[in-house]
Formats: C-alpha cells, sequence, structure tokens
C-alpha cells in the first residue's frame, strides 16, 4: 500500500510529468542522432579495406586527416568560408533587424517579418540554382554590368569559387540571423534609451553603450545558428562552389560514396566537429580572457593605460590560439596570416569600444 501511494504521488508530480512530457522527443534523440554519432565514432577508428570495413583498430585515419595537406587546406577552407558567411550575415543582418525593430510602426512588424520569411517558401536547392543564374557567365549581374558598359568582359570571380559560396549561403542565412537580433531588440526596454538621452548621452553613445550590449544575446545566437551549419553545408559549394570552392562536406561525400572510404569519411566528419568547437570555445576563452582585463584596468588606469592593457590581453590570448593552431593543425603561413588579421581587427574593434566608453 505504502509503495503504491508513493508510486501514485510520484505520478501525479510536476517532475513526473515533465519526464513523461520530454521521454519521446529524448527517445527520438537518443535514437536518430547519439546512436548516428556513435556509429560515426566507431568508424573512424577502424581500418578500411577492399569494398568492406575490417575491425582493426587504428589511429591511421585521424593521421592522414591531419597531415595530407588536401584536407588540411579544405578543412581550413570551409573553416575560413563559415567564418566570411557568419561575419557578412550577421553584419547585414543587424541593422535590418535595428530598422524592423525601432523604426517600423508596431502594426506593421508582422508584415516585415513575414517578407523576411519568404525565402523559406521556396526549396533550398532551388535557391541556389537561382543564385547560379544570377552569378552565371551570361547571368543577370554579367548581363547587367556589360549593358551599362561598366565591364567589357563578363566577371568570373563571382562564380565556381569560394566567392559565391559565400554570396550564397549569406542570403540563404540571412533570416537566420536577422530574427533572433530582431527578438533581442524587441526586448530592449525603450524607456532606458530615453534615460540614457536624457542623461545627455548622443544617441551613437546611447547605441554602443545599452542598445548593442543588449542586443548581445540575439547576436551570438546568431553568430552560432549561422557558423555552424555553413561550415558543413554540401549542397551549395557542390552547385557554385567548383573546385576552388569545394568544403569538408564535399571531401566526406567523396570518401563515403565515390571511394567507398568510410573510416577515413568518419575521421573527417569528427574533425570537422572538433574543429567547430575548438573555434567556439576559443573565442570563448577569448572573451573572457579580454572581459577580465578590461574589467580590472578600467577602474583603476588612466584610459590610454587600460585600452593598452585590454589590447595587450587580447595580444597574448591570440598568440596562443595562433601557437595551439600551428602545432595542432599545422596550417599555411596565409591561413594563419589571415587568421591573425581577424583577430587583431576584432582586437582592434574591442579597445576602440573601451575608449568609447570611458569618454562617454
Amino acid at each position: 500500500m505504502a509503495s503504491g501511494g508513493l508510486l501514485h504521488r510520484l505520478s501525479r508530480s510536476e517532475a513526473a510529468s515533465g519526464l513523461l512530457l520530454v521521454s519521446p522527443p529524448a527517445l527520438y534523440a537518443l535514437v536518430m542522432l547519439a546512436a548516428p554519432l556513435g556509429l560515426l565514432v566507431t568508424y573512424s577508428f577502424l581500418t578500411d579495406g577492399y569494398l568492406t570495413v575490417i575491425w582493426d583498430f587504428t589511429l591511421s585515419n585521424y593521421a592522414e586527416a591531419w597531415s595530407d595537406p588536401l584536407y588540411r587546406a579544405v578543412m581550413l577552407r570551409s573553416l575560413g568560408v563559415a567564418m566570411a558567411v557568419t561575419a557578412v550575415t550577421v553584419i547585414l543582418a543587424f541593422p535590418v533587424a535595428y530598422y524592423v525593430s525601432f523604426h517600423v510602426a508596431p502594426g506593421r512588424k508582422s508584415l516585415w517579418l513575414f517578407l523576411i520569411t519568404i525565402p523559406f517558401w521556396t526549396s533550398y536547392l532551388i535557391r541556389v540554382f537561382l543564385w547560379k543564374v544570377i552569378l552565371g557567365f551570361n547571368g543577370v549581374v554579367n548581363s547587367g554590368l556589360m549593358g551599362l558598359g561598366l565591364i567589357d568582359e563578363p566577371l568570373t570571380f563571382i562564380l565556381y569559387n569560394v566567392n559565391s559560396v559565400v554570396i550564397t549561403l549569406a542570403h540563404a542565412y540571412a533570416p537566420f540571423a536577422i530574427l533572433p537580433i530582431f527578438v533581442a531588440l524587441e526586448k530592449i526596454d525603450r524607456s532606458l534609451l530615453e534615460a540614457g538621452q536624457d542623461l545627455g548621452e548622443s544617441r551613437l553613445a546611447t547605441f554602443w553603450r545599452i542598445t548593442l550590449p543588449l542586443a548581445m544575446p540575439g547576436v551570438v545566437g546568431a553568430i552560432v545558428i549561422v557558423f555552424i551549419p555553413t561550415i558543413g553545408d554540401y549542397v551549395t559549394p557542390q552547385l557554385v562552389g567548383g573546385p576552388e570552392g569545394r568544403m569538408v562536406a564535399n571531401l566526406i561525400q567523396l570518401q563515403y560514396l565515390r571511394l567507398d572510404n568510410f573510416p577515413l569519411g568518419s575521421a573527417l566528419a569528427l574533425s570537422a566537429i572538433a574543429l567547430v568547437l575548438g573555434v567556439i570555445f576559443a573565442v570563448w576563452a577569448l572573451a573572457g580572457v579580454w572581459g577580465r582585463a578590461s574589467a580590472w584596468a578600467e577602474p583603476r588606469l588612466p584610459l590610454a593605460a587600460a585600452a593598452a592593457t585590454a589590447a595587450l590581453a587580447f595580444a597574448a590570448a591570440a598568440g596562443a590560439i595562433l601557437l595551439v593552431g600551428r602545432l595542432a593543425i599545422v596550417a599555411t603561413d596565409s591561413t594563419l596570416a589571415g587568421f591573425a588579421v581577424a583577430l587583431l581587427a576584432t582586437g582592434a574593434v574591442k579597445v576602440a569600444l573601451t575608449v568609447a566608453r570611458r569618454q562617454t
């Protein structure tokens, strides 16, 4: 009787109801996500044979994935394309979201959001094919520029290379960046902006000190939503990338379906996952170092010294990331140079924000 009463009370408790509610999707995720991932991990440590997989444990697949110059170049290209697409998409999405949130009448915001989501009405494959037509040798862009007399011959750098992949992916993932930023902007209390202006802040200072920090959760969400799927995109590089725009997903497809090398394809897939996680943790660590350095320096040092200290901390963290990347990836000098330039540019922006905050 006691055990029956206990079971009855547990079945009527909120915890039991919540567990019952999440059990079906949890089981679905376990079967459809965890099981294939476990199989992928298992295959990556096996040996490839002719039209079969030999169950001999080995690390040679990972050694080949990270030591072969071709595989390493494709993975680094995928990382660079994903970072470029994320930067372009978020930078272009923020003004759109800001305009809809702050300058569109409340009754018309739903119409604007409806228009933003219209690309989802068509197939992703159709949209990629449309960009192939737009950017083609005789496409809309080249025909229009030649008709206006701005160019004498069609542009060749906008199709079948990395540029076309970045353009197509930035358009495809634009709504995924606009919507989370818009939601974050909508949550901002407008009275805070009015209070800042009442205290003598300019519109620019109000934006830097109030709007942008409060919108950062949406910006971070947009970065994650765009960065993670773009690094593994297959269709866009296959259709508009050409030989110069192939990414790691195309390499994995080649190993699985053309070369029948499941172990190496699995190792490449897990290496791409590890690369994404490494970048996310590196950025998180860099942001933590920057925040602690800025919090320590600002109340103690003059303006120039505080900015210099924060910049020095940023440079040290960037140097550590580059060193680890050099040892782990053995990247080319050009890739490291591009990564260093991106880090230094980010650091310069952060230093400028520190200076603006101290001045205001």
